[in-house]
């Protein structure tokens, strides 16, 4: 070893500044280094809420000269007459939506419309808000799901998480205002049981 550290000068030296930095290290509470932001962090995307066509017209049987379908504004109908007052359930509902399907609970047409009014709706505080805020009022009742909406566990987007703008759904996008609970629906292929048929026969079909 002597011969060694003769032919590579310093080598010693070296060796002893890494023992003193080993001991210096090993103290009794180490000390966690401060963090930096990362130089390449992407900029988090920008995230709008989608506003449905369904909140200002309902869809008609017409088409445009592009073949596009053809949406009646609620003020077509609806500044034509204004009615005294709304009406307790969908079944009294005799010249406007007519044969409207509601269940909400115990809600009636007047726990969220205004008379008269038909781009406004009323909170339950008494409060009015724009249509296109008509989450304002989802959030009133379903405190959880719009928590977890906001939290982005709830409804639904598209676009990116970075690099791009978001467009995230609106509570009507998937839920009708009127029936808000899913509906049963049906898979679009039924499941296949693999030993039906040809593939149950022969040597080894339950194995």
């Amino acid at each position: 070893m002597h011969s060694s550290l003769h032919h590579r000068p310093g080598a010693a030296a070296i060796l002893g500044l890494l023992c003193l930095a080993h001991a210096a290290g090993c103290t009794d509470r180490d000390q966690p280094l401060e963090l930096r932001p990362a130089l390449d962090a992407t900029p988090v995307a920008s995230a709008t809420i989608h506003r449905p066509d369904k909140l200002s017209g309902v869809p008609t049987d017409k088409r445009d000269s592009l073949g596009r379908p053809i949406r009646a504004a609620c003020v077509t109908c609806h500044s034509l007459r204004r009615p005294e007052a709304l009406p307790a359930s969908a079944t009294a509902l005799d010249e406007f939506h007519v044969g409207l399907r509601f269940e909400h609970g115990e809600l009636s047409c007047a726990s969220c419309h205004v008379i008269g009014d038909q781009d406004t709706l009323r909170k339950a505080d008494g409060a009015l808000v724009p249509m296109r805020d008509a989450m304002q009022l989802c959030a009133q009742c379903h405190g959880p799901q719009f928590r977890d909406y906001a939290k982005g566990a709830h409804g639904g987007m598209s676009g990116s998480y970075a690099g791009g703008a978001r467009v995230r759904n609106h509570c009507v996008d998937c839920h009708d205002p009127h029936v808000p609970a899913f509906q049963p629906s049906t898979p679009v292929l039924p499941p296949r049981d693999r030993f039906v048929g040809n593939h149950g026969t022969g040597e080894g079909a339950h194995r």
